[in-house]
């Protein structure tokens, strides 16, 4: 079965599933989704847990072990499995399939993923997990749904504010959740339960913006240039190498590149964006990209990275952070004419 982060609540108010799968690359969210299925679990009488971590060193009997062993001080267990790969390989996919087709009375599995492959879906493992149990995926959080979880996290703490500061603070945390939290917390401490001025806000949030290397690609993608500039900013300061940036820059054009050429031979687009891993999200990023550059604009970005490459390694004057803000540049150039 599947469900949504805010469903949880709601869902364990009923009777525990055998087995819960949270899987995400959001780790505020992830962690309080586990931290509630163990605090119900703790309430119906599941005091004893077993942490296992199935890092490379990691022997799969010790799951079919603990399941098989109940503590001479509690009924009840849970075994609490961090997948930090976010799979579990050729034994613990076996080791998973045999656990869901004899589930083990009086047992709770709760297993932490990182956030799952497209592929993983349909592996017989991932869905043994989703017939017997329920499965939850995290998803970092953007737009309208950004404000709404911080509306409701605010109003948690008895706080409300305008519109205008919710966005300023979504505007100062963006994809950082923890960040976010703690910046509640702070406006809690600091004015109490109540009205929070637009001001107050402002005041008090600091710029804790995640940046990395793929929001800036769609934002280049986008041909957004005070998005551009802001991440660009932002990874600089925050000591992301250079080299980190012109890896993603060139990545990026060589798969224009590709696309431009496959379309052309009139191979179908949802197979060549499919063959070249660009999923639903990216797909009108891409489409906007590729209708604004043409083969030669890419190229001209290929031989502006060849110029930052050297810049990098000292072989060349000049500075590689413009440089690598010109290309990104670059990208949007025609949507600005």
């Amino acid at each position: 079965m599947r469900l949504k982060p805010e469903q949880m609540a709601a869902a364990l108010q009923k009777d525990l599933a055998p087995v819960y799968f949270i899987s995400g690359d959001e780790s505020l969210q992830l962690g309080e989704v586990a931290d509630a299925i163990r605090a119900a679990a703790r309430k119906a009488g599941y005091d004893s847990r077993d942490v296992l971590v199935a890092d490379a060193g990691f022997s799969w009997n010790e799951l079919m072990e603990s399941a098989g062993s109940l503590s001479i001080f509690a009924d009840k267990k849970i075994i609490d499995l961090r997948l930090p790969t976010g799979t579990p390989g050729t034994d613990g996919a076996k080791a998973l399939i045999d656990y869901c087709e004899r589930v083990p009375e009086d047992t709770l599995l709760l297993i932490t993923a990182a956030k799952l492959a497209g592929a993983s879906l349909k592996s017989r493992w991932f869905q043994a997990l989703d017939k017997v149990g329920c499965v939850i995926q995290v998803w970092p959080l953007e737009g309208q749904d950004l404000i709404r979880w911080l509306q409701q996290r605010m109003q948690r703490r008895g706080l409300q504010a305008e519109m205008e500061g919710i966005k300023i603070l979504a505007s100062r945390i963006e994809g950082n959740l923890l960040a976010a939290a703690q910046e509640i917390e702070k406006l809690y401490v600091l004015y109490g339960a109540g009205q929070l001025s637009n001001q107050q806000i402002f005041d008090v949030v600091a710029d804790s913006s995640r940046f990395d290397v793929f929001k800036l690609m769609d934002g280049v993608l986008a041909a957004r240039v005070g998005r551009i500039l802001k991440i660009l900013s932002g990874l600089r300061s925050e000591g992301i190498a250079a080299p980190v940036v012109l890896w993603a820059v060139t990545r990026e054009a060589r798969a224009l590149i590709r696309i431009k050429q496959a379309l052309a031979q009139g191979q179908n687009r949802a197979l060549v964006f499919k063959n070249n891993q660009i999923w639903d999200k990216r797909q009108q990023l891409v489409s906007d990209a590729l209708s604004r550059l043409t083969d030669g604009d890419l190229n001209s970005i290929l031989v502006l990275s060849a110029k930052a490459d050297r810049q990098i390694k000292g072989r060349q004057q000049g500075e590689p952070w413009e440089t690598l803000l010109d290309i990104c540049l670059m990208f949007g150039l025609k949507a600005k004419g």
